[in-house]
C-alpha cells in the first residue's frame, strides 16, 4: 500500500493542472521577485500602478446644466394635440380633396371603407368631411348658382395674382433660371397626383422663388392636361413651360407670400372609397362564352408597349387610338407595376380613348374597341412639348435684342399720337 501511494504522488500532473496549482495572487512583492524584469526586460504598464488623484490643481466641475442633455418632449400623435379654438377658416373657393387629379367629382362612390373621420383632425377645420371631400359650401344648400359664384371667385383671385402676362423675354429668362443645371429645387408629383398638402409645398417654394419646377411621374401623366388644369386652378399660378412631364409653374406678378391663402394640412391619408368594378362578369352585348373567348384571345395578342414603373405615359392614349384603327384588341404589358397603378391606368384609358376593358389578368391591360368604334377627333391632348410664346410679342423681343427702347417701337402709343397730329 505504501509503495502504491508513493508511485501515485510521483506521477506528473497535466500542464493545465500544474499551472492552476502553481498560480499565486498578484502582489507587489510577487511582481518585484519575478524573473520577468531581469530575464526578459519586462516593464509593467502604468495601469498596474494606480496613482493617487492630483489635488494640486483646482479644477472646478462643469455646471450640470451644460453637461446634461435636454430631455425631448414625448411624442404626441396629431389626434392628441389641442384643438384650435376657433377652428381654422380657409377661403379657398374649391372643395378640399386628398387628390385633385386622381379623383372625379362626377363619379359617386357606392360605399365608404371607414367612418367620416376628417383627415384635418377633429374640430380643426370649419368644413365638414363627407368621406370623399370637404366642400366649400354646405352640401345641403349647394346649388348651381353657388357653384357659379365659386368659379367666378376663383377666376378673380387668379387674375388678381397673375397681373399682366409675361413677355417672351421674361418667360425665357425664368425658364432658363429653373432648369436642372441651374437649380436642384424640384417637386415630384407621383402616383397620388396633385394632393392637397402639395399646395402648401408649392406656396413654400414660392416664398423664395418666383417659380417652381414640378416633375410628373407615373399614373397621372396619362392625362397631362388634367394635371396642368388643376395646378393652375388650385394654386392660381401659371404654367410657362412644359416638356413631357416637366413643368415650370410661375406664381404671378402680384404674388405676396405674406398674403398667401390659408391651406390647412391633412394629418393623414383618408381611405379611398369603394367604386363600381371596372371589369364586369360579361361584356355588354356579348355572352359569357364570347367574353371568355375574348379574354383568352386578348392575352395572346402582341403587346403594344411595356410600361416602366414611375415612367411618363403621356403618349399612351394616342398609341392606343392608333392601334384600334387596325386591331380590335390591344394589350399593354404592366409587369412590375403595382396592381392599383395599372387599374388606374385602365380606368383613365377607358374614359379618354374611349374603349371597353376586358381583363387585368397576368399584369396585363386588355382593351376592346367595341362594335361601333369611331376614332376621337384630335385636339384634346397636349403635344410632347408645348409652346408658350406669344406671337404678338415677337416685335418687342427683337427690339429688346437690338437695344431699341420701348418708346421708339411702332407698336406703342407714342407713334400713333404723332401720326394723328400730322
Amino acid at each position: 500500500m505504501t509503495a502504491y501511494m508513493t508511485r501515485l504522488f510521483r506521477r506528473k500532473l497535466p500542464p493545465e493542472i500544474a499551472i492552476f496549482s502553481t498560480r499565486r495572487p498578484l502582489s507587489t512583492n510577487a511582481a518585484s521577485s519575478s524573473k520577468l524584469r531581469s530575464k526578459y526586460n519586462f516593464i509593467s504598464p502604468p495601469s498596474l500602478h494606480p496613482q493617487p488623484p492630483d489635488t494640486s490643481t483646482n479644477c472646478e466641475p462643469e455646471p450640470e446644466s451644460k453637461t446634461r442633455k435636454r430631455s425631448k418632449s414625448p411624442y404626441r400623435p396629431p389626434s392628441s394635440l389641442e384643438r384650435p379654438d376657433p377652428p381654422v377658416v380657409s377661403n379657398l373657393p374649391f372643395d378640399f380633396r386628398f387628390s385633385y387629379t386622381e379623383s372625379n367629382a362626377k363619379v359617386r362612390p357606392i360605399g365608404l371603407r371607414e367612418p367620416k373621420y376628417s383627415p384635418f383632425g377633429p374640430g380643426r377645420l370649419d368644413r365638414e368631411w363627407t368621406g370623399v371631400c370637404a366642400p366649400a359650401v354646405d352640401p345641403k344648400v349647394g346649388s348651381a348658382k353657388i357653384d357659379g359664384e365659386l368659379e367666378k371667385k376663383r377666376r378673380e383671385m387668379r387674375d388678381r395674382t397673375q397681373g399682366e402676362p409675361l413677355t417672351n423675354a421674361e418667360r425665357k429668362a425664368i425658364v432658363e433660371r429653373f432648369q436642372r443645371p441651374k437649380t436642384k429645387m424640384q417637386i415630384n408629383l407621383g402616383r397620388d397626383g396633385l394632393t392637397h398638402n402639395m399646395l402648401d409645398v408649392i406656396h413654400n417654394h414660392w416664398k423664395n422663388a418666383e417659380a417652381v419646377r414640378i416633375k410628373c411621374m407615373g399614373v397621372p401623366t396619362v392625362d397631362m392636361k388634367n394635371i396642368c388644369t388643376h395646378l393652375e386652378d388650385k394654386t392660381f399660378g401659371k404654367i410657362i413651360h412644359r416638356h413631357g412631364g416637366l413643368l415650370i409653374l410661375y406664381r404671378g406678378r402680384h404674388y405676396k407670400s405674406s398674403k398667401r391663402p390659408v391651406v390647412p394640412l391633412m394629418l393623414w391619408k383618408p381611405q379611398e372609397p369603394v367604386y363600381p368594378r371596372l371589369i364586369k362578369t360579361t361584356i355588354e352585348g356579348l355572352s359569357i362564352e364570347e367574353t371568355k373567348e375574348m379574354r383568352k384571345r386578348g392575352l395572346s395578342v402582341p403587346a403594344l408597349t411595356r410600361l416602366a414603373k414611375n415612367g411618363y405615359y403621356g403618349s399612351l392614349v394616342p398609341m392606343v387610338r392608333d392601334a384600334f384603327l387596325s386591331d380590335e384588341l390591344v394589350r399593354i404589358d404592366c409587369k412590375g407595376l403595382p396592381r392599383s397603378d395599372y387599374k388606374r391606368i385602365g380606368c383613365k384609358l377607358r374614359d379618354l380613348v374611349p374603349c371597353i376593358l376586358v381583363t387585368f389578368d397576368k399584369e396585363q391591360i386588355v382593351m376592346w374597341r367595341g362594335e361601333h368604334y369611331k376614332p376621337a377627333e384630335g385636339g384634346y391632348f397636349l403635344m410632347e412639348r408645348e409652346s408658350f410664346e406669344n406671337p404678338n410679342d415677337d416685335a418687342s423681343d427683337e427690339a429688346h435684342e437690338n437695344g431699341i427702347p420701348d418708346y421708339e417701337q411702332g407698336s406703342t402709343g407714342f407713334d400713333s399720337g404723332d401720326s394723328d397730329n400730322e
